[in-house]
């Protein structure tokens, strides 16, 4: 009886491994890894930060002119970039030309669509976009632990992307790492990769992509899982037992 109890624990990733994520059935394809060319689209519920000037960008660089008063402020403003939300229908609401359609253009789409506009109320206007909140998701330790890390850029790689999220733990596989791109409700790819020899580093030189997820998968442990759960019934086990002495004892 005791053996077939172990045998079932052993053998319930459910119960030992509750918090396990991303698992996936054997019969679901692996993607052949290929380094993304497409640049970002923007989406509905993104946040961007804006920076518009005149001339070129001369004012950018300290070299423009400034009109009127607060002038140094303005300087500063354009120099870290004002944050805008991208609203449900697609729409970002900018100062002077109010609501404007921003959804599905890459980065530089948006910036030429909006010099265009802006050339309407500036001289040579010269515009920065950049998505703010871009990011990806790294878990570790059966899912236990998780690290969001922000990617403003383009050229964040998988091992930058592990190192900020702290580095593998003791009980990660380093020769099992996923990752998992595209949405979660739509078949998404899933890929994976092994860090754990040098030979293999070159080919985790790879891009990640906004929304990706990074799952590193980890050690079972299950004799330390296994105690773990029975040890409520034990200490209950133990105690009954305790009592029972005790009372056997004194009616001696």
């Amino acid at each position: 009886m005791t053996l077939i109890s172990i045998s079932f624990f052993l053998n319930s990733c459910s119960i030992l491994r509750p918090s396990e994520m991303f698992q996936i059935e054997n019969e679901y394809p692996v993607s052949q890894f290929e380094s993304s060319k497409k640049e970002y689209v923007v989406q509905a519920y993104d946040k961007i930060a804006l920076r518009v000037v005149s001339n070129i960008g001369e004012s950018l660089f300290g070299t423009g002119s400034q009109d009127g008063g607060g002038g140094s402020a303005n300087s500063q403003r354009n120099q870290t970039g004002l944050e805008f939300p991208v609203e449900f229908d697609g729409l970002v609401k900018l100062p002077i030309v109010g609501r404007i359609p921003i959804s599905g253009m890459t980065v530089r789409e948006a910036e030429a669509y909006l010099e265009n506009i802006y050339r309407e109320y500036f001289v040579d206007p010269f515009v920065l976009m950049q998505v703010t909140n871009r990011k990806v998701m790294v878990f570790m330790n059966s899912g236990t632990s998780a690290t969001i890390i922000e990617m403003p850029t383009e050229n964040l790689t998988l091992i930058e992307a592990i190192a900020q999220a702290g580095g593998l733990s003791e009980i990660s596989k380093s020769y099992k790492i996923k990752l998992i791109r595209g949405d979660l409700t739509e078949n998404p790819e899933v890929y994976y990769w092994n860090i754990s020899k040098l030979s293999e580093l070159k080919k985790t030189n790879l891009f990640l992509e906004a929304n990706d997820i990074i799952y590193v998968d980890s050690k079972p442990q299950y004799v330390y899982r296994v105690l773990r759960e029975i040890a409520p019934y034990l200490t209950l086990t133990t105690t009954i037992v305790t009592i029972y002495g005790v009372f056997f004892t004194l009616n001696k």
